[in-house]
């Protein structure tokens, strides 16, 4: 074993090192930066180029649209925002069949335009989704799985942390992935619907709102058009989020980067001025908590970085990609193989690692074979939101985990259903491309 270790080529062991260091449960950035200053040793490259390695990798303009867009979905989460539309969704479609579990799809999906981050909208806005599922009659798991899942869409649904991180290592437009990512996130979430009248349901419980337990609902003896109107009213600032936040983009008026700076002021705009929630004690919780999750972010990003320049030095890239190319002549099945190798990876890393790690070797097959980069794009943000929602290192899973005090092996059980629908909808995606460039095409 160790012979063989040591005949393959410097870049190949790093590789190895790396998904050893993983195995061994270190954090993912110190297992990529660690195997990449041991190549680094071992091709005789001095360790003083790192830092500046590291500093190159993370000072990009369009990178600054993480952090911002973390903080603006934290702030809107502790605002009030989330109870006030879940509150209108819940009069708006919570008498169709379904009940709230169309509600938490189509919040979670609403969500998603604000938040850009899976985990974060699990945490933002699962507690209140989940107890009123419950209350309507669903299982904790299943309520639980559906949140997972839905928020799983959000590196999908622009604007996604995950297609600003795609636009940088593939060098493609941040404004044409959030649009062609529209139609393909709204369609997850038609997936989503076909699974709940599978559901097992028990009996609601009796003369009680879905969210009464969170939060009293002031106009529960209104009549429905009436109760629209004012659940409407209230939530009219935070339903805009997504409108100012795109429409901006989609209108030239600002870029995805400074959209994101453009959100946390809105975000602090609402919560002063429209909802007058906002506190200093408000304030600096959401900048601590917004801070913890950019800094997890950028760390990878950071040793990702030094991991590349590495696979760079030692043609990784060309090996890799030639090997892939040499499976087949036919494109479906190496498109096959890449989707393959993609839900396998986001079954053990999280999105921004496998990323990282794979795209280098991915983006040279995509130009070779003429496929539209954007298209592809959305595709790998499609599998790798599957992968937020698939055991062991699901980590939406282990957010609601939290949230509901279940085991994650319950969480998982009832994420099942909308793994299997949600794999169905990334082989729809993969087969018709017009699904992703249609918009495009339109807005051209």
């Amino acid at each position: 074993m160790f012979e063989f270790f040591t005949d393959i080529t410097a870049g190949s062991q790093m590789v190895i090192v790396f998904f050893l260091l993983m195995a061994l449960r270190l954090p993912v950035a110190f297992a990529l930066g660690l195997s990449a200053i041991y190549t680094m040793w071992k091709i005789g490259f001095g360790f003083d180029l790192a830092g500046d390695l590291i500093a190159t990798g993370i000072t990009k303009f369009s990178l600054l649209a993480i952090p911002f867009f973390i903080l603006a979905g934290t702030l809107m989460g502790s605002l009030g925002i989330a109870e006030r539309m879940i509150r209108f969704f819940r009069v708006l479609v919570g008498t169709l069949p379904g009940g709230m579990g169309v509600v938490g799809t189509v919040v979670c999906l609403f969500w998603g335009a604000v938040s850009g981050s899976g985990p974060a909208s699990v945490a933002a806005i699962g507690p209140m989704i989940i107890k009123g599922m419950e209350e309507d009659g669903y299982s904790r798991a299943y309520a639980a799985g559906l949140v997972c899942t839905g928020a799983a869409l959000s590196i999908v649904v622009p604007p996604s942390i995950g297609l600003v991180i795609y636009g940088v290592i593939a060098e493609t437009s941040i404004s044409r992935l959030f649009i062609a990512a529209i139609i393909p996130g709204i369609f997850m979430g038609m997936t989503m619907l076909a699974v709940l009248p599978l559901a097992r349901r028990g009996r609601a419980v009796a003369d009680r709102s879905a969210l009464e337990a969170l939060s009293p609902d002031p106009h529960a003896d209104l009549a429905y058009g009436r109760k629209l109107w004012l659940t409407f009213r209230e939530s009219f600032w935070g339903l805009m989020t997504p409108v100012v936040i795109l429409g901006g983009i989609y209108s030239g008026i600002f870029t995805p980067t400074e959209a994101a700076l453009v959100a946390t002021v809105y975000a602090l705009a609402v919560g002063a001025l429209a909802y007058r929630t906002l506190t200093f004690r408000g304030l600096y919780d959401a900048l601590g908590n917004a801070a913890a999750s950019s800094a997890v972010v950028m760390l990878v990003v950071a040793y990702a970085s030094l991991f590349g320049w590495v696979v760079t030095v030692e043609d990784l890239v060309g090996s890799y990609s030639t090997a892939l190319l040499g499976i087949s002549q036919n494109e479906w099945v190496i498109l096959l193989v890449i989707m393959l190798v993609l839900v396998l990876a986001g079954m053990f890393m999280d999105a921004v690692t496998v990323m990282f790690i794979s795209l280098p070797i991915f983006l040279p097959v995509v130009r070779e074979l003429g496929w539209d980069p954007v298209w592809f794009g959305v595709l790998v943000m499609v599998n790798l939101a599957i992968g937020l929602i698939t055991p062991p290192v699901g980590i939406n899973l282990y957010v609601a985990a939290n949230v509901t005090k279940l085991s994650i092996e319950k969480v998982a059980r009832g994420a099942m259903p909308f793994l299997l629908v949600s794999l169905v909808g990334l082989g729809v995606i993969a087969a018709f491309p017009s699904l992703s460039q249609v918009l495009v095409e339109w807005m051209r």
